[in-house]
């Protein structure tokens, strides 16, 4: 069977020799290296406050901080990466801000040959010691070592949503009998949520069934805003697909791969295929361009952006948009993080902007107003800085020095973290981020 790791891309077409790992974007659109010197990435998340966390296959999560690639590792798990396996995913809480935990889903070698899913608590640009947490260990894996699946991301109703390979068994993916093949959706600890589909029909830990019918769901994405899910499966000789996440779905495998011939009422078709062939070979990454500020043309606003591992970039695995409008990928062959922006004007220098009060890491009194201030500079001028609470814009500011009045919650010992974006002429943005604590 064909492995996973075998750019093509909807809407934005990235293009370029076989032997670079840089896109060739059309008029308007730039293309910069972020980092390099990954060893053989799986996949990346984006954190809120700018920082990219990056999966290596082996075991070690790495930060990307500040256009740096950190030397020390976040976190390093004992994997077993023959052919597909080791840590193949990552994903912040919702609550990162507040609570800094993070998951990933790696093969764990003991007491049998399985993937896991756990979660860790940052301590800065580290995990805490000892911190780890289970929270799902699947199904014992054959000797196959492909068809791992891997991706997991948070779902707009909270829920943890994690896509598991077949092991290469395609009958798994038919059964309800196991989690092989399908898609999971569970709750942060664990605890698996009653409304699941098929709850009243399976038993144990496979209640999580969320969808079947799948061989090899190396990614998916949720739409900001729509929390629509576009699931990416990779097929075996003939099709790749994108389909439609819907609650209780079967999508095929093994039966059809591709659309159904002839078709088949009890499975739900993909929403969109494209053929295996010379020059394609594997779907590996997909993402929504829903981000939180403009930067792409307005009719790239809603579209899906999608890579093949075989041709432009060096073997792309991972696809992500920021909130400050970049669409990020990953380039394994490359052992690099990309960034595509957009600027007509041909500016893409970002303004430099840092928050000078209050300083990270201060106590701030609860139902106090706290002044937020910040200074900005930028090659053409900047036009204005918007200041953010854990995500909410509170305030925009056009003149420096740039500020903001927040009012602290009530609450006592809770953790914000405080953001100002500062803009330029050209629609460029550069951030700062600092965390407080109320009191």
């Amino acid at each position: 069977m064909k492995s996973v790791l075998c750019i093509v891309t909807a809407l934005l077409i990235f293009s370029s020799a076989h032997i670079s790992h840089a896109a060739t974007v059309p008029p308007g659109f730039t293309d910069s290296l972020v980092a390099a010197g990954l060893s053989n990435p799986t996949a990346m998340a984006l954190a809120p406050d700018g920082r990219i966390f990056v999966a290596e296959q082996t075991g070690a999560l790495r930060v990307i901080k500040n256009g740096a690639l950190l030397s020390t590792p976040f976190l390093t798990v004992t994997v077993n990466s023959s052919g597909e396996r080791g840590l193949l995913g990552v994903a912040f809480d919702p609550n990162f801000v507040s609570n800094q935990l993070v998951y990933v889903y790696y093969t764990a070698t003991t007491p049998a040959i399985h993937n896991r899913i756990s979660r860790f608590t940052a301590s800065g640009d580290v995990a805490l010691a000892g911190s780890e947490i289970i929270v799902m260990d699947l199904p014992n894996l054959s000797t196959a070592t492909n068809h791992n699946g891997g991706a997991l991301h948070f779902g707009p109703d909270g829920q943890l949503y994690v896509a598991v390979g077949d092991n290469a068994n395609g009958a798994n993916a038919q059964s309800l009998s196991t989690r092989l093949g399908k898609m999971l959706r569970i709750s942060s600890t664990g605890a698996i949520p009653t409304n699941n589909p098929f709850f009243n029909q399976a038993t144990g830990d496979n209640r999580a069934i969320w969808a079947l019918g799948l061989r090899n769901p190396f990614t998916f994405s949720f739409q900001p805003g729509a929390g629509r899910i576009f699931i990416n499966d990779v097929g075996e000789n003939t099709w790749e697909e994108i389909n439609d996440g819907i609650a209780g779905s079967n999508y095929g495998w093994p039966t059809c791969e591709g659309f159904c011939n002839p078709p088949n009422a009890n499975f739900r078709d993909p929403i969109f295929a494209y053929m295996n062939d010379a020059s394609t070979c594997a779907i590996t990454g997909g993402t929504f361009y829903n981000p939180q500020i403009i930067q792409f043309p307005s009719n790239f606003v809603g579209r899906y952006f999608f890579a093949d591992f075989a041709t432009g970039i060096s073997s792309p695995v991972d696809l992500q948009v920021s909130a400050d409008g970049f669409l990020y990928y990953l380039a394994r062959g490359s052992g690099s993080v990309n960034r595509i922006g957009f600027t007509a004007s041909g500016d893409n220098i970002p303004p430099t902007v840092s928050i000078t009060n209050p300083a990270s890491g201060a106590i701030v009194a609860r139902k106090a107003s706290v002044t937020i201030t910040a200074t900005a500079s930028d090659n053409v001028g900047v036009t204005r800085v918007d200041f953010l609470v854990n995500g909410a814009v509170q305030c925009s500011d056009t003149t420096a020095p740039y500020s903001c009045n927040w009012r602290v919650p009530a609450a006592p010992n809770k953790t914000y973290q405080l953001q100002a974006r500062a803009f330029d002429q050209a629609g460029n943005a550069g951030a700062a981020s600092v965390q407080v604590t109320s009191r």
